[in-house]
Formats: C-alpha cells, structure tokens, sequence
C-alpha cells in the first residue's frame, strides 16, 4: 500500500491515509469526475509525464501537474460540452495500473457525439502518479471533430 497526502482539516499539516495504487487510480477517476481539482493535484506527482495519442486533442508528451490540468483538461473542458471516460475493467500490475473502458462525449462546436474504446496505464510511485500513457479510438474523436465528417 502506498501513502497520500491530503490536507488536514486544519490545514496546518497533511494528513496520511494509506491507499493500494489501484485505489490511488480509482480515486483520481472519481476526483475527474467530480472535478475536483485539488485532490487530483494531490494525486499527481508535481512532475507527472502525461502522453496522449497523437491525433488525440492535446495529444502528445505533457510534463507537471500544472501543465496536465491547466492544458490538457482545461482545453477538453472548453471544446467538448460532455465528456467521461468510463472503466469497465481494472488490471492491477503493482507499480503499474491499467483501466480500459470508453470515452464518451459530444463536441462543442460540431455537437457530434462519440464513443470511443481507451486503456490507460497509470504508474505509481510512493504514492502519487508518476506517469500516464493513453491508447485510444482517436479515429473516434477526430470525426466527431470534424465539421464536415
């Protein structure tokens, strides 16, 4: 089991809760979905590496929690009306974890709506998430993109 950090009450110092890296995971998931920023920072790694499929919206290699939240999330929540990702299924590897399920959204300016299949493998060290590497349908994404698909 590793240890996270989460403010205290008082907000004087953190207090500890000892969680398995699949629970850390499961954690963040409901955290995006509540959108509940300062857990997901505490979740985070301040260095984290973010890698989304090239042709996925912000696709490409993105380093820091900052950067994750305030670019990558902050940029689908402004072109996507709807969005979540959706587990269906769980593989707990130790360090490593992997969730597969499916995006769902429906795009801001062309108002298409998609599904599309994903897995993600999230690394966990001491605790935060060091590392997330995304595999998606980006074929997907890009058509309910595209105002002439």
């Amino acid at each position: 089991m590793q240890a996270t950090i989460k403010p205290s009450l008082q907000g004087l110092r953190p207090a500890i809760s000892f969680m398995t890296n699949l629970e850390i995971i499961r954690q963040l998931y409901a955290a995006f979905a509540a959108r509940d920023r300062v857990t997901i920072l505490n979740l985070f790694h301040p260095n984290i590496v973010w890698i989304q499929n090239d042709g996925f919206p912000n696709g490409g290699t993105h380093t820091g929690a900052l950067t994750v939240l305030d670019g990558v999330f902050a940029r689908l929540g402004q072109e996507w009306s709807t969005w979540g990702a959706h587990v269906s299924e769980w593989l707990d590897a130790g360090g490593s974890i992997i969730a597969i399920g499916e995006y769902q959204g429906t795009h801001a300016s062309t108002r298409r709506s998609m599904r599309a299949a994903f897995a993600h493998v999230y690394r966990v060290e001491s605790g935060r998430i060091t590392r997330f590497q995304q595999f998606a349908d980006t074929h997907q994404v890009r058509t309910a993109m595209s105002p002439c698909a």
